[in-house]
């Protein structure tokens, strides 16, 4: 199903700081992509997994200083690939190693590393803050040869960027069907052979070897509650670099990860996300 429900939210007074709080209360809820409007945000979640009393909690939860109204809208499915290219899925650049584009791009700078995306979905092309935190910390690691997991591939942008850097095996798991199976026409539109990918939560990782690296670019709530299974695909030493949250949340995520046996190494931030780095004791 490729139809969503977009919530319109309007802050009053509008102040950023407050939008990007409702942003990530929001998230905790599953909405997936989120619009910048002049006095709020649009909230993008599948028409299946709408509750109103999920936004109603969110607000809550925000506990911002302002009035927050909002009205929801159904999004029929649709050819995503047109709507961004016509509306707003622009080349991106990323540390200027590694460039972001689909197919549609004829105009886009040639870099070391080059990503085709086509998206299929109302989400994932790879413009936000956490996607390119994660992007420029995999081009400071050394992956040649290692084993790396990509939990929440997404649009599987992340995997493929690791097997670019020499990953001698990326899996991806990926619980969202059209996600996973965009990620699956990815992988095939970059030519990487050795990314496999797989369908589901994080249950799956009980399947899989051991790895060198654990990606993990999802929300604080998911992270923290999923952590101790991340570890245990981690080989002792191994890297873990997480994503999907703020600057604000570190203490409760390396909190959670401290009782799994990880230790916070350094982070990055970028308008108030982050991108945490852990290694297993």
């Amino acid at each position: 199903m490729n139809d969503y429900m977009r919530v319109a939210l309007h802050l009053s007074p509008y102040d950023e700081m407050n939008a990007d709080i409702l942003v990530a209360a929001l998230a905790d809820y599953g909405y997936e992509c989120f619009e910048p409007t002049d006095d709020g945000t649009n909230a993008y979640i599948k028409v299946g997994d709408y509750d109103p009393q999920a936004v109603t909690a969110a607000i809550s939860d925000a506990g911002i200083d302002a009035a927050v109204e909002w009205e929801a809208e159904e999004i029929k499915g649709r050819n995503w690939n047109e709507e961004w290219e016509k509306n707003y899925f622009k080349p991106m650049e990323i540390a200027g190693r590694c460039v972001i584009h689909s197919t549609f791009h004829t105009d886009y700078p040639r870099l070391e590393y080059e990503i085709v995306i086509d998206p299929k979905m109302a989400f994932g092309t790879g413009h936000h803050e956490t996607t390119s935190l994660m992007v420029e910390q995999i081009l400071r690691e050394d992956m040649a040869g290692k084993h790396v997991i990509d939990m929440g591939t997404g649009t599987g942008i992340l995997a493929i960027l690791a097997s670019m850097r020499g990953a001698s095996l990326a899996e991806g798991i990926e619980i969202d069907e059209d996600a996973y199976l965009n990620a699956v026409e990815n992988v095939a539109l970059n030519h990487v052979e050795n990314v496999t990918l797989m369908h589901g939560d994080a249950s799956q990782l009980k399947s899989l070897e051991p790895a060198d690296f654990l990606l993990a670019n999802i929300n604080r709530n998911v992270i923290t509650a999923d952590i101790g299974l991340y570890a245990s695909a981690l080989k002792p030493g191994g890297t873990m670099l997480l994503s999907g949250f703020y600057a604000d949340d570190i203490p409760v995520v390396q909190q959670a990860a401290e009782q799994v046996g990880l230790t916070a190494l350094t982070h990055n931030e970028k308008n108030r996300w982050v991108m945490l780095k852990l290694s297993r004791k």
